[in-house]
């Protein structure tokens, strides 16, 4: 019977081959009729091959210099990125073959933006392969946790042979390293910020209440305008709003058919994203704001729909606490309170509409807005 080598699992000894040595049989490998197997190797690791950078100081340095240039490219396409950004026409188009027209800006900073990236990537592969060490290491298995002396050296390792990537011998590495990545980040936040737009305080400070649209270049005179029961485009009677009822309300004027607005159906709901407002009516016993109750009437309030968090829809009523709840992330407003903030993310109280009553009893707005509807952040803009 032959021996099992008791420190390699899976491997027979005690059976000389012709040779006279003991013949080890990998896990897997079986013998057959025929006599011994053919002798099993381990290849075990590929004998380490110099590299030029390792034994020509002049070869590392032009390694350095050829990783150096890449770092450069980068550098150049992330400036050129910026440059182009501001001076390429977005209406402009040209014609690239095999691809065809596109827009001149896209195809501008799409390029630019890939020599960037292109630096940075062929730069750290051709750093890591000619002059980062590339020695192979097998480490045999031991305790998940080390032993205090393993783990002190681990430290000394990385503290005080944290060099032999060379990027303390090479400070041209480093430097146009630090300069491709640190100009990198710039194409992006200029793109972000660039690409918003103009900023919206104007818009959202103006909606339908401020008299008619409130588009760009619309600056419409005040008007007091009814509020018209949505989607039925009725208005409001004060007589008809009960306590606990909850109406969703766009003012009057804005709810044509879309086809046939002279504004287009795109500005068109713009128009109702901003102007959508909550009417409800409580007990003007339970308004703790006296703002709330001069710019109600007789306890009925209205407020914007939109949530000063991200500007979702504020859709939920609860009638027994009189709190509004926003469904995309549960910030709560009280009522009663002049919509102020009592849970969630939002960080100020939902705009109120003033409203009061015409000559006929229907609800009308007696002013516009006083600050931006929808998030906060819009309104610092």
């Amino acid at each position: 019977m032959n021996e099992q080598d008791p420190h390699t699992p899976g491997t027979e000894v005690g059976r000389p081959d012709p040779a006279g040595d003991p013949v080890r049989l990998d896990q897997g490998h079986v013998e057959g009729t025929g006599g011994l197997p053919e002798r099993f190797t381990n290849p075990g690791l590929p004998t380490h091959v110099q590299r030029m950078a390792d034994v020509d100081e002049k070869a590392a340095d032009r390694a350095e210099k050829q990783v150096a240039a890449l770092f450069g490219i980068s550098i150049v396409g992330t400036l050129l990125f910026i440059v182009l950004y501001f001076a390429v026409d977005l209406r402009q188009t040209v014609f690239i073959p095999g691809v065809g027209t596109m827009n001149a800006s896209h195809a501008a900073l799409g390029v630019t933006l890939a020599f960037s990236l292109l630096g940075i990537g062929l730069g750290a592969v051709h750093w890591a392969k000619t002059l980062m060490p590339d020695h192979e290491v097998v480490e045999e298995r031991h305790p998940m946790r080390a032993s205090d002396e393993d783990r002190a050296e681990a430290v000394r390792v990385v503290t005080e042979e944290g060099g032999t990537s060379q990027i303390s011998r090479r400070p041209l590495i480093k430097y146009t390293l630090g300069g491709a990545l640190g100009l990198f980040a710039l194409p992006l936040g200029i793109q972000v910020a660039g690409s918003l737009g103009e900023m919206p305080r104007a818009s959202l400070s103006q909606t339908w209440w401020n008299g008619g649209p409130s588009g760009p270049h619309d600056e419409p005179e005040f008007t007091p305008l009814r509020l018209m029961k949505d989607p039925e485009n009725v208005p409001i009677l004060a007589s008809d709003v009960t306590i606990g009822s909850v109406y969703h309300v766009m003012p009057e004027g804005l709810l044509p058919d879309p086809v046939t607005y002279e504004g287009g159906a795109e500005h068109l709901l713009e128009e109702k994203a901003k102007a959508a407002v909550l009417l409800m009516r409580l007990d003007p016993t339970v308004i703790r704001s006296q703002k709330e109750l001069d710019w109600g009437f007789e306890g009925i309030v209205a407020y914007s729909k939109i949530c000063t968090h991200v500007g979702c829809p504020v859709g939920l009523y609860e009638q027994q606490t009189h709190h509004l709840l926003c469904p995309c992330h549960q910030s709560t407003f009280d009522v009663t309170q002049d919509c102020k903030v009592i849970f969630g993310p939002a960080k100020r109280p939902l705009p109120q509409l003033p409203i009061s009553v015409d000559d006929e009893g229907y609800l009308v707005s007696t002013a516009p807005f006083a600050e931006a509807v929808g998030p906060s952040f819009w309104e610092r803009g």
